[in-house]
């Protein structure tokens, strides 16, 4: 049974793509030389943030963006046995289109 996770406010829940694990050169990247990668899909959008006058500010990434985002941002969870990143809109850096 799939879990439904929905992120609150302006929360993003995202996978992390994976990059190629050669480099140019076609060396064979090994698992514990490799960073985490910075881009990722996301899953699914929190419905945005609150204003002082309790307007709700929409969050300008849809689900399905490819984003690109900050080196240690956002919280790990582990969501049907897969790895995610839950993560502040704040902390997206660029949408890549």
């Amino acid at each position: 049974m799939a879990m439904k996770v929905r992120p609150l406010h302006n929360r993003l829940i995202v996978k992390r793509v994976e990059e190629d694990e050669k480099t140019a050169g076609g060396l064979i990247i090994p698992d514990s030389a490799k960073e985490k990668p910075q881009q990722g899909r996301v899953l699914s959008v929190g419905p945005g943030r609150r204003d002082d006058k309790g307007n709700i500010i929409p969050v300008e990434v849809n689900k399905g963006d490819r984003v690109l985002f900050s080196k240690y941002a956002g919280t790990e969870v582990s969501l049907d046995a897969e790895e995610h990143l839950i993560i502040s809109e704040d902390d997206v850096l660029a949408i890549l289109e």
